[in-house]
């Protein structure tokens, strides 16, 4: 089993380096559109995955964050990224994962429940970011998605150790105390 480590290369000079993984290919290569777009004093390096892992004969950057992307409308998605999360090294939960779930905005269509979502990233200790990727509004979409590649750019930076006096367990520890809801009610 090939897992995923944070220090299996060293870092490159002023570059940071985002994986998403995820089943929905054209939402995914967008957001990654979006965040290429975005002003970054770093050399910002977006890989797409649709699973983990990753395969071993291929020359790649230091990843410095793994962004799990969960569709709320595909059991699949769920089961691809809970299968994934396997190959990855436990010391990338110290701030360097994150979920990002697509497909709130129409809860009728979904087929899984957000609170099934809420417990996998409460139990892996990683932030969870909410998005609507797909919705039918065009330019509301745009927005959205403009927005979470900012929030992602800068995630990315604070992960690569870009952002001076800011580390990705300081990112972490306000991601969960003031974003993810109580546990105690799940």
């Amino acid at each position: 089993m090939s897992v995923l480590r944070p220090q299996d290369q060293l870092p490159g000079l002023n570059a940071a380096t985002i994986l998403l993984v995820g089943t929905e290919d054209a939402l995914l290569q967008k957001l990654a559109d979006a965040m290429l777009k975005e002003d970054c004093a770093s050399d910002l390096k977006v890989h797409l995955a649709q699973s983990l892992p990753l395969p071993s004969n291929v020359t790649r950057p230091r990843i410095d964050l793994i962004v799990f992307v969960v569709n709320l409308h595909s059991k699949y998605s769920l089961q691809v990224v809970e299968k994934s999360l396997h190959h990855v090294d436990t010391t990338f939960f110290l701030g360097k994962v994150g979920f990002l779930v697509t497909g709130a905005g129409r809860d009728s269509h979904c087929s899984v429940h957000q609170n099934t979502v809420l417990r996998l990233a409460h139990t892996y200790r990683s932030p969870l970011l909410f998005c609507d990727l797909e919705e039918c509004s065009l330019t509301r979409v745009e927005g959205f998605r403009v927005t979470m590649a900012q929030r992602l750019v800068r995630m990315l930076q604070i992960c690569a150790g870009h952002v001076p006096g800011v580390s990705a367990l300081n990112l972490l520890s306000l991601m969960s105390s003031s974003e993810n809801p109580s546990m105690e009610g799940l």
